[in-house]
């Protein structure tokens, strides 16, 4: 009875939301050119021919980048055994999209995930009918799980992480979404702790397996890897024969670009110093207020591909200097820009909440630095803490020092090795969950 009580007040109330919502991510959508994209999937209105339909595949829902990465980190996984499986990889941001899409994997169509609305929801169904739907970290949407429990689909939920606010939303109001949650037909949770939570907010322990973490699990996909490309470009700026220290701000958010920049330039002047933003489409917001803060700043965007010559780059800069700042606007490069740092800046956690992914920074055994606000990474982010794998920073003093301290190859070393043995405790977190999945 809660559940249809439920289901009754979030349709009545989900036209409200969307209209409220519609103009702003509308604008989203055009910076970070969506619009060009099937956008119309996004209604389950598809253009291609049913018959040329991947119809019957294993669906993963991934919201954003970082869940579309992790999409295709378990899609690769799960061909090692079952090389002939099909999949449909559904995507909620143009980000995101454009992920998947520039991974090229045969036998993988891309497409946007459904806005919950009954009738898109079914017509989604009835055009792919899926075999399987997983839903990477989050994104629950009731419609859809009442369709595909009416369908007999099963639905599992990988990954699943409950950050502390999220965890006091949901047991604030456990008595309605308990009936949400309880359609899950699996879901693969983190670490053992978060299972009583889980129980509590409707999913039944017998569903519940702890696998480990996708996101983390070094044993599963390819380390960053540097890449020759991305060296030329950095010796361009440096000019030749410059051993000068690279110093990687990644998936920084609005106004920390010039406030870890600046500190950067304080601690270490002769760094050359990367920023890589959450948002692509800030690029010359960003690049604005990098230059009247006094940087040299370069777009990644405007610099030759890899087939070009490198000798081109040099035409993108007037000389080197003892401020550059390269802005990385590209997409899907950022894990292999990571392996050329000497030391990674984690972005959202100085100015924001939340923070961003270490995990691919210590795969590439480079030294973190994090500021106070990585609740979204919890508990890893107080483990690293505890075990001195990380170096912590509250304020542009403290982030200097800590930036000299990580440029230490004695500290790196010790930072780094202890990082890298948290982290293998989530070793083999991926085949867990494909063989979850596999026997659901």
């Amino acid at each position: 009875m809660r559940l249809i009580f439920g289901l009754a007040i979030y349709r009545l109330l989900l036209p409200l939301l969307f209209v409220a919502a519609f103009p702003g991510w509308l604008v989203k959508m055009l910076r970070r050119g969506g619009l060009g994209t099937r956008l119309g999937e996004r209604a389950a209105i598809y253009a291609g021919a049913l018959k040329n339909e991947p119809r019957g595949a294993v669906h993963l829902h991934a919201v954003s980048v970082g869940e579309a990465m992790l999409a295709l980190k378990l899609i690769h996984e799960w061909r090692n055994s079952a090389p002939d499986l099909r999949f449909v990889l559904a995507t909620g941001t143009a980000t995101g999209h454009a992920v998947a899409t520039s991974a090229e994997l045969p036998g993988v169509r891309v497409t946007y995930a459904p806005l919950d609305f009954p009738g898109m929801v079914r017509r989604y169904l009835r055009h792919f009918e899926p075999s399987q739907i997983v839903l990477i970290e989050g994104e629950a949407w009731p419609n859809l799980l009442l369709a595909c429990r009416r369908r007999k689909i099963p639905v599992s939920l990988v990954n699943a992480r409950l950050s502390p606010r999220s965890t006091g939303r949901y047991l604030r109001f456990a008595a309605w979404v308990r009936p949400v949650f309880g359609l899950l037909d699996a879901i693969a949770i983190q670490n053992p702790g978060d299972a009583a939570i889980w129980q509590q907010l409707g999913i039944a322990a017998d569903k519940i397996h702890t696998t480990g973490s996708l996101k983390i699990d070094p044993s599963s996909g390819q380390p960053p890897t540097r890449r020759p490309e991305f060296q030329a470009l950095l010796a361009s700026l440096t000019g030749p024969g410059a051993a000068r220290p690279i110093i990687l701000a990644a998936s920084t958010h609005a106004g920390e670009e010039v406030w870890i920049a600046s500190a950067i330039r304080d601690a270490v002047p002769d760094a050359v110093i990367l920023i890589a933003p959450r948002h692509a489409e800030r690029r010359a917001q960003v690049k604005a207020e990098l230059e009247r803060s006094g940087f040299q700043v370069v777009l990644r965007s405007t610099l030759p591909e890899a087939h070009e010559r490198p000798a081109r780059v040099s035409s993108a800069i007037t000389a080197p200097s003892p401020a550059i700042c390269l802005v990385i606007d590209t997409t899907g490069e950022l894990r292999d820009w990571t392996a050329h740092a000497d030391v990674v800046i984690i972005g959202k956690s100085f100015l924001a909440t939340g923070g961003q992914n270490p995990c691919e920074a210590i795969l590439a055994a480079k030294p973190v630095v994090c500021g106070p606000h990585m609740e979204n990474f919890e508990p890893l982010a107080s483990n690293l803490l505890a075990a001195h794998a990380t170096f912590p920073a509250n304020d542009p003093a403290s982030l200097g020092i800590a930036i000299r301290r990580a440029l230490d190859p004695h500290a790196a070393l010790a930072a780094t090795s202890r990082a890298t043995a948290l982290l293998t405790q989530h070793c083999g977190a991926t085949r867990r969950i494909v063989a979850l999945l596999t026997r659901s």
